[in-house]
């Protein structure tokens, strides 16, 4: 079954979501949903007795829920309540919230909107485009990461060839990327940014997202050119991969004097954008 995990944005919050290419179905965490809803700082609480009460009630919707793993807030994959969109429009009746129907109409856009992407991939490239420039990321910014997307989509595609698995294996080998380049796994990167569930790669500056993607590109292109047989073999691939960026980042330092790897996350960084630069002008 080939899912595809994604973070999507509802009033600036993030709600975890993986897309079922079988089913054409979206599944989304429930505790997001209810945070959202609800506003509570402990939305696992407010989920279980919710569960307790729809199944005293009779209710069959608690026992359907699924089961996947998502990314938690020490980054680490932990298994989570999902529900498909047709389950939470049933689920968002018994949270009492003044967003239950903007939440709703956000639900049945991005369904619609996943479905038109299949037909047209051109349209998740202009949808991730305007969703940068609604947060308030500079232009020159969005371009860095909107490439920084095709060369992990390369890197990725080159790691499905040699027969490793997604999941575990990619995100091990990523923190051996990760590691080699900027000198910490990705939770330590995580850390240092203040980052919970955010998207590190979202909260690099533009230096910090260049070398990463030379360090996933070096990757990518040793991995075509030496032919690891196995996933020992593809974590040293990593390391290599991730020790040319890494040297690239030593030089940077040794001639500005100035530490590559910043505690400054996307919300210190749109602060201090010029202004003409947060909000640029659509182009006619």
């Amino acid at each position: 079954m080939k899912r595809e995990t994604a973070i999507k944005l509802f009033e600036e919050k993030q709600v975890r979501s993986v897309w079922d290419a079988e089913q054409e179905k979206w599944y989304i965490s429930i505790v997001d949903v209810i945070e959202i809803l609800t506003g509570t700082d402990r939305p696992r609480k407010y989920w279980s007795d919710l569960k307790a009460k729809l199944k005293k009630e009779g209710s069959e919707l608690s026992e359907k829920i699924g089961q996947l793993k998502m990314t938690a807030e020490d980054g680490k994959l932990r298994i989570t309540d999902v529900a498909d969109t047709e389950q939470l429009f049933r689920l968002i009746q018994s949270i009492p919230s003044p967003k239950a129907e903007p939440f709703k109409l956000w639900l049945a856009q991005i369904a619609a909107e996943r479905l038109d992407e299949i037909q047209d991939p051109e349209l998740s490239i202009d949808r991730a485009l305007e969703q940068y420039l609604k947060l308030g990321y500079s232009e020159n910014w969005i371009n860095q990461r909107l490439k920084s997307i095709e060369i992990r989509k390369e890197l990725t595609d080159e790691w499905k060839k040699r027969g490793l698995k997604e999941g575990l294996q990619f995100a091990t080998l990523t923190d051996i990327i990760t590691k080699a380049w900027s000198d910490k796994t990705t939770k330590e990167y995580k850390v240092l940014k203040g980052l919970k569930k955010e998207n590190l790669r979202d909260n690099m500056t533009n230096t910090e997202l260049i070398l990463n993607m030379l360090a996933e590109a070096s990757t990518k292109d040793i991995s075509a050119a030496t032919n690891p047989k196995d996933f020992e073999e593809s974590k040293n691939v990593a390391s290599q991969g991730g020790n040319v960026a890494k040297v690239a980042r030593l030089e940077l330092e040794a001639k500005t004097g100035k530490k590559v790897i910043t505690a400054l996350n996307a919300k210190d960084v749109l602060k201090i954008l010029p202004a003409n630069k947060k909000n640029p002008k659509k182009k006619n």
